[in-house]
């Protein structure tokens, strides 16, 4: 209702609500005082598959009592809690104060836990079969809708299992991958690179550069048009942690391989966005999710 900048829809909405659970009790009143016209066996003269006859009998006294306890039910429930429009309730109850006191108590009670942490190293945390199962659970809970739930990601989303890394891949970037988010930009780059030929040269340079199938006479001469990608991508092509530019000197390709799709993200260019979620998690939790993300591309490392 604060979206509202006016008191209109409270009132609107406080007011059919509370109408609405009157007219029952004038319903009830109605249907009860209200007599209708019966035969002499007492039926109303309606009759279904031929002897089928409707009884002009009172309502049960037990259903109109719980009839009444339901209204009067809506309407202490109504007083007390948010339901008449932007009115916030006797108890001043809210969905977010109660997640907010659910997660306090939550921490308080895995304080204790994540403190024998804090004196561990991301190594030792990796390593750790309680930490593992804490970070499990949070990933599964936080990463696994965009990241699968063995990390090894999706098309536009990154693989958590190999060494490559776009942001760094030590337990500092992943820390701050996790608390702060990420955002890659790659703008079309094709009016910086020339025609429709030029851009399928500089396509096949791309390919040249990781050993993949490529047209090597459209890669000679498309390597004068990566200058306009060096910027990001390195002379050598093997990208920038600090930008989020992707090494290219890899088989790993997250956004499509081949011509066919190495033309389209330079000719459209793309962004990827990993959300941040300081707003979710605490530094305790974002300390043993890095360590247990930093784990599953370092397993040796993390056992030994």
């Amino acid at each position: 209702m604060s979206d509202f900048t006016s008191d209109f829809w409270h009132y609107f909405v406080a007011g059919v609500t509370l109408i609405s659970i009157l007219a029952c009790l004038v319903l009830l009143w109605v249907s009860g005082t209200t007599k209708a016209s019966t035969t002499a066996d007492n039926t109303t003269g309606h009759v279904w598959d031929e002897d089928l006859k409707e009884l002009n009998n009172p309502l049960p006294k037990w259903w109109v009592y719980l009839f009444v306890i339901t209204v009067v039910f809506a309407l202490v429930y109504g007083a007390l809690y948010p339901m008449f429009g932007k009115f916030p309730g006797l108890l001043g109850w809210t969905s977010s104060g109660q997640y907010r006191a659910e997660a306090a108590r939550v921490e308080q009670e895995m304080a204790p836990i994540f403190a024998r942490f804090d004196a561990m190293t991301p190594e030792q945390i990796a390593a750790d079969p309680q930490a593992i199962a804490i970070g499990e659970r949070l990933f599964m809970n936080n990463c696994a809708l965009c990241h699968a739930t063995d990390a090894r990601g999706a098309p536009t989303f990154p693989n958590l299992t190999d060494k490559d890394w776009i942001w760094g891949g030590d337990h500092a970037s992943i820390v701050t991958s996790i608390a702060e988010g990420r955002t890659g930009v790659m703008p079309p780059m094709a009016a910086a690179v020339g025609d429709a030929e030029a851009v399928r040269n500089l396509a096949h340079y791309v390919l040249s550069l990781s050993g993949s199938p490529h047209d090597s006479v459209r890669a000679f001469q498309g390597k004068a048009g990566f200058a306009s990608c060096a910027a990001c991508h390195g002379v050598d092509g093997k990208g920038m942690t600090a930008l989020g530019a992707p090494n290219l000197t890899d088989d790993i390709w997250l956004h499509g391989f081949g011509e066919a799709a190495i033309v389209r993200s330079i000719n459209e260019g793309f962004t990827n966005m990993m959300p941040a979620q300081s707003a979710l998690l605490n530094e305790d939790q974002i300390r043993v999710l890095a360590a247990y993300v930093w784990g599953l591309s370092n397993k040796p490392a993390a056992a030994q």
